[in-house]
């Protein structure tokens, strides 16, 4: 599997603009836009297309997103991966950490987990 990001519609698209930018090749998409989930789609919906489509989702969703996993894995389900912002934060560092994760990452080794970016957090 091909590392792809989701983009939850919170996220600004500053993230896609600069991770295309240092990584031309990757597939970043954001909600709303065509052939993914549109705007104001529930968390629990985006979470079974990201399974569906083996998408990553990146949000900054950190209240209610940690539920609807729960909620999605007792139903069966499986998600390739939840990437959460932390507040405050450096986008220079997130961008580095989403893209070396595309770059040597195993493509489950994030799979039905929450991950926190930065992942080194001073």
């Amino acid at each position: 599997m091909t590392i792809k990001y989701l983009l939850d519609e919170n996220v600004s698209s500053l993230y896609r603009k600069q991770l295309l930018r240092y990584k031309p090749d990757l597939t970043v998409c954001m909600i709303g836009e065509e052939n993914v989930p549109p705007k104001k789609t529930p968390d629990p919906e985006i979470l079974c297309w990201c399974e569906e489509n083996e998408f990553l989702l990146i949000t900054n969703n950190r209240s209610s997103m940690p539920v609807h996993l729960v909620d999605h894995l007792a139903a069966g389900r499986h998600v390739p991966a939840i990437f959460v912002l932390r507040h405050p934060t450096n986008i220079g560092r997130i961008i580095e950490d989403l893209i070396l994760i595309a770059e040597v990452a195993d493509p489950n080794e994030y799979q039905d987990q929450i991950t926190y970016l930065p992942l080194a957090f001073a």
